[in-house]
């Protein structure tokens, strides 16, 4: 009976090293930007306010992706985002701040069916070979960033740079171990 009590605790004691190791790697990648010009950047949906609204961590992405363009890192931008439960649909919410903040309707295009990574991911793939875009920038929370980066990857998608927007709260300790999750499913579900 001891013996299996020890084979537990030293199984639950390797779960949680490697729990941490993992996101100690996700983390590290994530607040690690790769600042390079790119072709289109690729703004990734967050969550919108029943007023219609971004939510603080969708206005940071905005406001990160604003920034990266003024800095001309790329001149156009795809919004990603689905229809929300509050009503809203997050990529013309995310298209009409941008038109607000200054940038020019015809440098953004709109994904209104992203509504998760990888459907995220597999539209702008659509848009980005339709426009023969090379390089693309993604944009997010730095939580996000390694696993969006690894499915554009899969998708074939070579030319990947990421930037994290600047946004942190204590909901980082859910989506971080969400994230060490999704990123271990999407190195094992099929790509196109």
């Amino acid at each position: 009976m001891k013996e299996k009590k020890r084979k537990v605790k030293a199984i639950i004691l390797v779960a949680l090293i490697l729990f941490a190791i993992a996101s100690s790697l996700i983390i590290c990648d994530g607040l690690t930007d790769e600042l390079e010009q790119a072709d289109v950047g690729i703004l990734f949906g967050n969550q919108v306010l029943p007023s219609g609204e971004p939510s603080a961590r969708l206005y940071s992405r905005l406001e990160k992706t604003i920034e990266l363009y003024n800095d001309n890192y790329f001149e156009k931008i795809i919004v990603s985002g689905g229809l929300g439960k509050e009503g809203h649909n997050e990529a013309f919410v995310m298209k009409d701040h941008l038109i607000t903040e200054g940038i020019p309707e015809n440098n953004i295009l709109v994904d209104s069916d992203g509504l998760n990574t990888y459907m995220t991911i597999a539209n702008s793939l659509a848009i980005i070979e339709e426009n023969e875009f090379n390089s693309v920038m993604v944009i997010s929370n730095y939580f996000h960033i390694p696993r969006i980066k690894m499915a554009c990857n899969r998708f074939g998608l070579e030319s990947v740079y990421s930037a994290h927007a600047h946004y942190f709260g204590l909901r980082d300790l859910y989506s971080v171990t969400r994230e060490v999750i999704a990123y271990g499913y999407y190195l094992i579900r099929s790509y196109p």
